[in-house]
């Protein structure tokens, strides 16, 4: 069955506050029936800096917040690392409820499909032109896919600065696959010199516009 999608749900000419709280009602897919609350994005209405990431983990889908869990502290040491100021960066992802397979007590994410990042859409793209930022940062294959289009390979792409029609895209690894990876010092090492093309491609302020 078609997932009806999120349009529906997004009011017009709505801010981020009233956004956030219209999300909370989203049935634009079924990933609501499962997942403990919507995650929508945080940060400031100015930001320059939009980070976008996949879907919300297990404890951002308990505290209801983006990027609180193991990948999240990671992309905050890598963002202070590379010399972004987090406080100014908007973070949200292109899926706001949590996916995933329960495995005894545990529950273990899951990967949207393309048909829930597509019904999810309209609540990136609010946020996208709401906060209208100079750099669009996307976290792995899923992300990239939402803001690029389906055909577009991180691997292929990586920490290349793309002209998109309102803004600057980079994409680049989650900061899961940094914490899967082998060798984790040397992924990490590449991930933080991604964020630094991000740095350097916003000059000697992070905060104004």
């Amino acid at each position: 069955m078609k997932a009806p999608g999120a349009a529906e749900f997004v009011p017009e000419g709505a801010d981020l506050a009233r956004l956030r709280q219209a999300a909370c009602h989203c049935r634009g897919c079924d990933l609501y029936r499962h997942a403990t609350q919507t995650v929508f994005g945080a940060g400031p209405a100015d930001a320059d800096v939009v980070v976008i990431g996949e879907q919300p983990g297990d404890q951002e889908d308990v505290l209801g917040q983006p990027f609180v869990g193991p990948a999240g502290r990671l992309l905050d040491r890598a963002l202070a690392e590379a010399d972004i100021d987090r406080d100014a960066v908007y973070v949200t992802n292109a899926v706001k409820h949590f996916k995933f397979v329960e495995r005894g007590k545990r529950r273990i994410h899951k990967q949207p499909g393309r048909t829930e990042v597509v019904a999810c859409s309209a609540w990136l793209d609010a946020e996208l032109d709401l906060l209208r930022p100079r750099l669009v940062v996307c976290l792995g294959a899923i992300a990239a896919q939402a803001v690029l289009g389906p055909s577009f390979k991180v691997s292929a792409r990586r920490g290349e600065v793309i002209e998109a029609t309102d803004h600057r895209v980079v994409a680049t690894v989650h900061p899961s696959a940094v914490l899967r990876a082998p060798d984790r010092a040397a992924a990490y090492e590449a991930f933080v010199a991604d964020l630094r093309i991000v740095r350097a491609q916003l000059g000697k302020s992070t905060t104004g516009r």
